[in-house]
């Protein structure tokens, strides 16, 4: 393949009802970094119904091109018309770089549209940068997240990767930024669309911010050790109106939903402030939070490796003082 007519840093930019998602926004971020070393443009993909007042704000964000594909079929997300989309778009545009969000939706269309333009993908790229040959270097852990994995992909185009909410920065928003906004037009083979039909949606409210999109976690691991012990720290964590979240050996017993797991095999977060209560510190579970702003960790094994990454540390039974810690808050702010 020549690789030389591929051009262009392009992120697939996830909506959901309308709504711009938080990853599309941090994978502009990195688009524009990526983009400004190679001295070329960012294109975001904008797809659904009624978006186009939306291109704005991806241009704010850092995009320089908005690709806009309006249309009923969009409305809400299949894989294949989606991947029809896309792959028009790759075939037409010949974007050396394409990024996508690793939600549920990115995990389904991204290895479809690589199959359909024959190239590859990195999955939950944790660093992109480009390389002293334009490459663009996908690095991803690997061996259980005891190896990182730096990824390249010389032969073929677009390089694609895929990378999890939480990773990447977002840019601050510019209202005064200027770009393009196409009105895109995609040429749909209906027939392959229609053997499958989005029938109803159905939405679990469970109450809870997303653990990816909150400002502070309370997260309990192994040595919080019970449900008991997770009622204390939700007692803590609504006094600092806060989120809890956990480590993968509460999740694997039961105690608490995969959704709010941090880690390798979770969620990565980036909050203001993360208490890490009685977490030890495996490199799965740092790989998912270490970007936090501020780490507190309490745990009674001083040894334990999360005091590495910690700002503040406490030797400490957990079970003890989580309780004395939310009584000496609960007064200060009263």
């Amino acid at each position: 393949m020549d690789t030389t007519q591929y051009k262009d840093v392009y992120v697939f930019c996830e909506q959901r009802e309308g709504v711009i998602q938080s990853v599309a926004l941090e994978l502009l971020g990195k688009a524009r970094e990526l983009a400004d070393t190679l001295k070329e443009n960012v294109v975001a993909i904008l797809l659904g119904k009624n978006i186009t007042n939306k291109a704005q704000d991806l241009i704010a964000a850092g995009a320089d091109k908005v690709l806009v594909v309006d249309n009923d079929l969009l409305k809400d997300y299949l894989t294949e018309p989606y991947t029809q989309a896309i792959t028009q778009i790759i075939n037409e545009q010949k974007p050396s770089i394409l990024m996508i969000g690793a939600t549920t939706i990115g995990r389904d269309l991204g290895p479809r549209l690589s199959a359909r333009v024959s190239t590859g993908l990195t999955a939950d790229c944790t660093k992109l940068e480009i390389g002293e040959e334009r490459e663009l270097l996908m690095t991803r852990p690997a061996f259980g997240g005891n190896l990182m994995a730096t990824i390249v992909c010389k032969d073929h185009r677009p390089q694609m990767s895929t990378v999890r909410p939480g990773v990447m920065k977002k840019m601050t928003a510019d209202a005064n930024r200027k770009g393009e906004i196409v009105d895109y037009k995609i040429n749909f083979n209906e027939e392959k669309i229609s053997r499958v039909r989005l029938i109803k949606t159905v939405k679990e409210d469970k109450g809870m911010i997303d653990i990816s999109e909150a400002k502070i976690l309370v997260s309990g691991g192994r040595g919080v050790g019970s449900q008991e012990g997770f009622n204390k720290l939700e007692e803590l964590a609504g006094v600092l109106n806060a989120q809890v979240s956990s480590s993968r050996a509460c999740v694997d017993a039961g105690i608490i939903d995969h959704s709010r797991q941090v880690g390798q095999t979770g969620k990565t977060v980036r909050p203001d402030l993360y208490i890490a209560c009685g977490i030890s510190g495996a490199i799965q579970h740092l790989a998912g939070m270490e970007e936090s702003e501020f780490i507190v960790a309490i745990n009674k094994d001083k040894f334990a490796p999360i005091f590495n990454v910690a700002d503040v540390g406490i030797v400490g039974d957990v079970n003890k003082i989580i309780p004395l810690l939310t009584e000496r808050l609960k007064g200060m702010m009263e």
